[in-house]
């Protein structure tokens, strides 16, 4: 586990805040049946928190409320990955209107002016009698860019290499 300085020192690399910039995390959680969910979803990161909104009506909010704990994961598409892997414990929050984290979160998609225009009187139509916050304070974090972060089985694997070969020496 990382203590709570080491969280905040790797979400504040600069490498980890532009992964916190994108737009779709990984929300994983466990259901009411005990087993795994991973959902992708659109999150805003506002320096402390990660924000995510959605339905009132929405299956998670029962599992979160029953069990908390979170892990997310946020990733790029290109090889080699960048990964950061936070997790947390999740806490709801009901609004009566549209967040403005989650108008903010979809700033980046790209659409003309009157696209984002339309998209927003939707939303404004869809979500008219509110919306739930998921807000997730980081607990633990680790960056990986495969350059220099690894897996931690990779960096075990790697140790072991090395002492394998210290010892043939």
């Amino acid at each position: 586990m990382t203590t709570p300085n080491e969280t905040t020192e790797i979400l504040n690399r600069p490498l980890s805040r532009e992964m916190l910039a994108r737009d779709i995390a990984r929300l994983a959680y466990v259901a009411k049946d005990g087993t795994p969910r991973n959902v992708p979803i659109g999150f805003s990161w506002n320096g402390t928190e990660i924000v995510m909104c959605t339905a009132k009506n929405a299956p998670k909010l029962a599992h979160l409320r029953q069990n908390p704990a979170v892990a997310l994961t946020i990733d790029t598409e290109v090889h080699p990955p960048t990964i950061l892997l936070i997790r947390g414990h999740a806490e709801l929050d009901v609004t009566d209107g549209i967040p403005d984290e989650y108008l903010e979160m979809n700033s980046t998609y790209q659409m003309t002016p009157e696209q984002r225009v339309e998209w927003e009187a939707g939303v404004r139509s869809l979500y008219h009698e509110g919306m739930v916050r998921i807000v997730v304070t980081p607990t633990w974090a680790k960056l990986i860019d495969f350059e220099t972060t690894l897996p931690s089985a990779v960096e075990e694997l790697i140790q072991q290499q090395a002492e394998r070969q210290a010892t043939d020496s």
